[in-house]
């Protein structure tokens, strides 16, 4: 998980304004931060981008990662995006006011993206990768996704609010070696999560109950920054399964 939150000195922080996850150094799922805070190997070798949705949140670092490229690419960055989140990214980002229509744009060597769109609950290639697209229940049309790379499967929900077609998809995968969730509000603020399609941590304990006994690490992402302490020692108070927080910066082998 790329940082995307700074301290008083500009180190980054373990809070999370942005979200973008980075699977083997080569593709990127969301890119709230891929512009901001990508290393230098992966500016080389990220040329996948798997959208789960057109929230600012998980998409501000794209424009800012094709600009940073544009001269250098010999391959198009390839956006794999639901029609509905392309739609949103050709009218209201890429559109000439807010930013360059790279869709119209080549450098020396081509284009320089390539949208790649998937219909939901459909199975697609990211890069070395195998992803299927399930829908999630959230404020605007979002996806999350199963990934494999042939030796591991891990589970991402993207931003959610309770759920079932997810979990069960879930409930049918074998050896799944991670689960990341989203858990963005308090419990006292169930109020704005419902309205805003987030979990808190009781609902996100009602939701893993819906798995059963699964056996693989849960890990909890998409913690807004103003209430992540909150949020963090209401997980550890939760009865039965414990999820852990996933860290910035950390590297994960799976």
């Amino acid at each position: 998980m790329l940082p995307s939150t700074f301290n008083q000195d500009g180190s980054a922080s373990p809070g999370q304004h942005l979200t973008c996850f980075i699977i083997d150094g080569r593709v990127a799922i969301d890119a709230g931060s891929l512009g901001m805070a990508a290393t230098p190997e992966h500016r080389e070798h990220v040329r996948d981008v798997v959208l789960t949705h057109a929230h600012l949140d998980h998409i501000a670092g794209l424009p800012l990662f094709i600009d940073d490229l544009f001269s250098f690419l010999k391959e198009p960055i390839r956006i794999h995006a639901a029609p509905s989140v392309i739609e949103v990214l050709e009218r209201d980002v890429f559109n000439w006011d807010v930013y360059p229509r790279f869709s119209e744009l080549t450098n020396e060597n081509g284009p320089v993206i390539e949208y790649a769109p998937f219909p939901i609950s459909s199975e697609f290639s990211a890069g070395h990768l195998s992803i299927r697209a399930v829908g999630v229940n959230h404020k605007v049309p979002s996806v999350g996704f199963i990934v494999s790379d042939g030796r591991s499967k891990v589970a991402i929900t993207g931003d959610t609010a309770e759920m079932d077609i997810f979990w069960n998809e879930i409930a049918k995968e074998e050896g799944l070696s991670a689960l990341l969730v989203e858990c963005a509000f308090p419990n006292e603020m169930a109020d704005l999560a419902q309205v805003s399609h987030h979990l808190t941590p009781e609902r996100l304990a009602g939701e893993l109950e819906k798995i059963g006994d699964i056996d693989c690490p849960v890990y909890c992402v998409n913690i807004k920054p103003m209430f992540r302490e909150t949020v963090i020692r209401q997980l550890a108070e939760l009865p039965g399964r414990q999820p852990q927080i996933l860290e910035v910066g950390r590297v994960y082998d799976l």
